[in-house]
């Protein structure tokens, strides 16, 4: 593509790499126009407070979770009614954390980790049961471990069918809400 920018009265070339007959200047706008209405996904500046998660749209008035849709800086109270513990799975870099929470999303928001990898249904004493299990490649005085096999497999298993560990979670709480009446 050559030639001038079509917008009327723009002396501008149109910039020949541009799928449209528009000057920079032009498809910068025509860029912010549509960033408005439709965000930039990127990564957050700190993981959602409400999921957890590390991916959000970007809109000029501030940032959305891409997974639950809250918005970044307004208040997060964690829905009281019900809880289920859950052992985690989580990755940094090598290693791999083995904890419990019964309110993952508050918790998973307040760590550092590069992936989550699953979810267990349990509380405190499967936590140390998992503790004991893979003991031999535990980072003295932590819950972090070294990744080997043994463990790797472990959480594949828990994953197996599981596209979104979040998604299992959400099943298990609206179960659990269902159970309660």
């Amino acid at each position: 593509m050559s030639g001038r920018c079509e917008i009327h009265g723009c002396p501008a070339p149109a910039d020949p790499a541009a799928p449209l007959a528009l000057c920079v200047s032009h498809l910068i706008q025509a860029h912010d126009w549509v960033v408005e209405d439709v965000g930039v996904t990127d990564l957050l500046p700190f993981p959602c407070v409400a999921c957890g998660n590390r991916v959000g749209v970007h809109y000029p008035s501030g940032w959305i979770c891409a997974r639950c849709e809250w918005r970044s800086g307004e208040y997060f109270e964690p829905d009281n009614r019900v809880h289920v513990d859950v052992v985690y799975y989580i990755r940094q870099r090598d290693r791999i954390k083995i904890g419990t929470s019964a309110t993952p999303r508050a918790r998973l928001a307040a760590l550092h980790f590069d992936e989550l990898l699953a979810f267990e249904r349990g509380d405190r004493a499967v936590e140390h049961r998992r503790h004991g299990q893979f003991a031999a490649h535990r980072f003295p005085g932590t819950e972090w471990f070294a990744v080997h096999d043994e463990l790797v497999a472990h959480i594949a298993e828990l994953a197996a069918g599981v596209d979104d560990p979040w998604a299992r979670y959400e099943l298990w709480l609206s179960r659990e809400l269902a159970r309660r009446g």
